[in-house]
């Protein structure tokens, strides 16, 4: 029997032990608070990252591919990627599925039901996971970057406006210039 068979009768049970350690990496009050409360509109990052990690969880024992698993890790990413953990925090709960399911499967492991090969190939889709979560994550960080900087730049564009230190000149479009050069002329063709 593969491992994917055997995680698969043990799923709930899996996907719960992964939930519960994804929770414990927020601190003891929002721990509680994600743990404890069901309803999605009251906890929708709890919400959210169960549903995340089903969906997962199903997809890596259906052999899914790339393409297919990015779409059902990128909410619970997402989420970390604006929260205040560090790269490496945010997607480190990926690779806790490696000793998680050492421990799920302990008995079979050592009884020889589940063989060298069968965990290294495991180990590996776990890995690739993680390189996923890893480009999900700095996807999103690249964003929000972007976004900043360009609310940066369109707030000194307005408060140079307002200080009419900025002007439009034909021609040459937006520019920032010295008040006095626009001012007193200093634009003819050389």
């Amino acid at each position: 029997m593969n491992i994917e068979k055997l995680l698969a009768a043990k799923r709930s049970e899996a996907v719960k032990l992964w939930f519960e350690h994804v929770i414990r990496t927020y601190p003891a009050d929002s721990s509680r608070f994600l743990l404890n409360v069901k309803d999605q509109f009251s906890n929708p990052v709890g919400a959210t990252t169960i549903k995340c990690l089903e969906d997962v969880f199903d997809a890596m024992m259906a052999g899914k591919t790339r393409d297919e698993l990015i779409p059902l890790l990128d909410p619970a990413i997402r989420i970390r990627a604006v929260q205040e953990f560090s790269p490496s925090s945010s997607v480190a709960f990926v690779l806790h599925l490696k000793t998680l399911v050492r421990d799920l499967l302990e008995k079979e492991i050592t009884s020889g039901v589940i063989d060298r090969n069968g965990l290294e190939q495991f180990d590996r889709a776990v890995d690739g996971l993680c390189l996923i979560a890893f480009d999900i994550y700095m996807g999103c960080r690249e964003q929000i970057f972007k976004f900043r900087a360009e609310h940066v730049k369109s707030r000194t564009l307005k408060l140079l406006e307002k200080a009419d230190i900025l002007c439009e000149v034909p021609d040459v479009g937006t520019e920032i210039i010295p008040h006095n050069v626009y001012k007193n002329g200093g634009f003819e063709s050389q």
